[in-house]
């Protein structure tokens, strides 16, 4: 079985991530199954790549629908005679749907891993009902449930959760303390997301406001990890404004980020939309209690009160309070580190998701898993 793995993503996040810990379970529980994954040149991505022992291929993608890209994955699917596409984004979907239209092309599976509504636009419809699409894999139930909404053919969608890997030899260059000179004493307060527009680093600054100069907290740092974009200036400017600079470290991209959430005495996500983040489920593999919003899945893996808390999207004041609480209660603490990794070994790793997505590859392919 030969599988090309498909992402035109530039930046690394958890999406690509999930696409490292699939192929990787894949490698160990089927070695009948041969992976090719196919980046954009020089992206992050691509870069992380090159360290592991993948087959990895690339392509140019100076624009979102640049020709090379397609042709690229057209001379793949022949030289190597790939049985069936994963497409791991919807810009990858838009180039593979275009390729159609040149050549034959194996069976495709789609992975989708935000709870962003698929929109009722003529062309947007076409490419996530077209014929060549079998399986749609959805990162959460919420996720299937919003894309059942457009999906002609609700049949094709399954729900298949992310993970984590439970074992990680992957250790920090440095600590956050010594680097950043943040004083003991002090509670850390983590956060790994990229500066786009789901993840809300406006609300995410109002809470460290409210915590540090409405509350009066100042026993607080908060470490924010995650690729800069064009948003980050507008974001520096309001922490400025705001006389928040010493309590706030903007890190910008770090390689293997989730070492680091050891070092955190709570992780925050301040999400407003949302598959299920990678983030979450390494907070759990760390022990680290979480503060998040409720939004897409993650209310499908964090009960609020039993091992996590949650509060409504923008609500920066709900969102603070709950973390000074929290970070006052040791034995809440304990209570929800304990229940998550007990929640994440049993259902949440990424050999149940490597074995759940085989399944469907056999499914297509060969009618069973």
């Amino acid at each position: 079985m030969n599988i090309l793995h498909l992402s035109a993503v530039k930046k690394w996040g958890g999406g690509e991530h999930q696409i490292e810990n699939l192929i990787r379970e894949l490698q160990t529980i089927e070695h009948s199954v041969d992976n090719y994954v196919l980046c954009v040149k020089n992206s992050e991505f691509h870069e992380i790549l090159k360290q592991t022992n993948f087959q990895v291929l690339y392509a140019p993608l100076a624009v979102k629908l640049d020709l090379r890209y397609v042709f690229k994955m057209i001379r793949v699917c022949r030289k190597h005679k790939i049985d069936l596409i994963h497409i791991h984004d919807p810009t990858a979907l838009t180039l593979s749907v275009m390729a159609t239209k040149l050549a034959k092309l194996p069976p495709f599976i789609f992975s989708k891993k935000t709870s962003f509504p698929i929109k009722n636009r003529r062309q947007t419809l076409y490419k996530y009902n077209h014929p060549k699409i079998k399986r749609i894999l959805c990162v959460s139930e919420m996720t299937k449930k919003i894309a059942s909404e457009r999906i002609t053919d609700d049949s094709k969608l399954v729900t298949v959760y992310h993970g984590t890997s439970r074992n990680k030899n992957i250790k920090p260059l440095f600590t956050l303390r010594e680097k950043f000179n943040i004083p003991e004493g002090k509670i850390i307060v983590g956060t790994i997301a990229n500066h786009i527009r789901a993840k809300d680093l406006e609300t995410w600054i109002e809470i460290v406001d409210h915590v540090i100069k409405k509350m009066n907290q100042q026993n607080f740092h908060f470490i924010q990890i995650g690729s800069f974009t064009n948003r980050t200036p507008a974001y520096l400017d309001k922490i400025e404004e705001r006389g928040l600079n010493k309590f706030i470290t903007f890190t910008g991209f770090m390689q293997d980020a989730a070492a680091f959430i050891p070092q955190f005495d709570i992780s925050l996500l301040t999400s407003q939309s949302e598959g299920l983040p990678q983030f979450i489920y390494e907070s759990f593999y760390y022990k680290v209690p979480m503060v998040s919003t409720n939004v897409g899945g993650i209310p499908e893996i964090i009960s609020d009160g039993e091992n996590g808390l949650l509060s409504n999207p923008f609500e920066a004041e709900s969102l603070a309070n709950k973390l000074i609480a929290l970070s006052a209660d040791k034995v809440l603490q304990q209570k929800f580190a304990e229940n998550s990794v007990k929640k994440l070994e049993e259902n949440y790793t990424t050999g149940k998701m490597a074995e759940k997505t085989l399944a469907e590859y056999k499914k297509v392919l060969y009618g069973k898993s």
